[in-house]
């Protein structure tokens, strides 16, 4: 099932893609989506509607993050073995968690701004985990039962605040639109195994991400596990699971970073695409 919510921004919808590739509107079953619609007894009761009996949506002219309602918004770096070492950086013994401002949350295709005097702002395709229960100490064989699903993230980047700027990562990553999220939300029954999904970016029409999430080095699972060991994870939260090579940071002979005027396409297979044009 793939869910999302649209219309223009602070006024969204809920809706929900028929086997047709058709949008329908499920403002009439649900007001939003938010936490407590990604339980598996809410979501098992939309799998189960005559979607033909739902209002067609003719011209959606925005999508909105798929979700409302996110309380933490989790990341984890350095988790595909070829972005850490074009990152110059060892494979991680354990994952690297930092978190990113829920304010940066947006639509797939809103603008993205250049903080003011950034210099290093730069793009990462993400699969991203939504949580559909809540999860505390749980063990890697229950993980995936309490994720109600996958999005598009693009996990955007300010690599001198990140990096240069001492302290933790968190102050590179969440600046506002650093976080657009979806089309979809997918649910994990459509999705089917989340460790073998393709993954590409471009950059003003130039290829410069092509991975897959075949190639983590920690899978779905055991972040799920992993990250609960630490926080409770609450339905709603987004992980959002680290990049392929092909960043700005990384590219030969030199790196190069976004600026007004590019534009960022980039998708997950099953899970949709994103556009974003940045703005300075």
């Amino acid at each position: 099932m793939k869910l999302c919510r649209y219309g223009k921004a602070g006024a969204e919808k809920p809706g929900v893609m028929d086997a047709k590739g058709t949008l329908r509107d499920l403002s009439g079953i649900v007001a939003d989506l938010g936490p407590e619609e990604l339980s598996p007894e809410r979501l098992k009761a939309l799998a189960a509607l005559d979607l033909s009996t739902l209002r067609v949506v003719e011209n959606p002219e925005r999508f909105g993050a798929p979700f409302t309602g996110t309380r933490q918004f989790i990341a984890v770096g350095l988790n595909y073995s070829d972005h850490a070492a074009e990152a110059g950086m060892a494979v991680p013994a354990e994952p690297i968690l930092f978190t990113k401002a829920v304010s940066c949350i947006q639509g797939p295709n809103d603008p993205v701004a250049i903080p003011p005097g950034s210099t290093k702002t730069d793009w990462e395709v993400e699969l991203g985990v939504v949580i559909g229960t809540a999860a505390w100490q749980v063990s890697e064989a229950d993980a995936l039962d309490h994720v109600a699903g996958y999005c598009v993230v693009n996990d955007l980047s300010e690599r001198e605040y990140q990096l240069e700027r001492g302290g933790t990562w968190d102050k590179g990553k969440g600046c506002p639109t650093f976080g657009p999220i979806g089309p979809w939300l997918v649910t994990g029954d459509e999705v089917g195994d989340p460790q073998a999904l393709s993954m590409w970016l471009d950059v003003n029409g130039m290829r410069v991400q092509t991975g897959s999430t075949a190639t983590m080095i920690f899978g779905v699972a055991h972040l799920v596990s992993y990250i609960s060991r630490f926080m409770r994870l609450l339905p709603g939260d987004i992980i959002t699971t680290g990049t392929p090579p092909g960043v700005g940071m990384g590219q030969k002979p030199e790196p190069w970073f976004l600026k007004a005027g590019d534009v960022i396409e980039l998708g997950i297979e099953k899970l949709g695409d994103q556009r974003q044009d940045v703005t300075g």
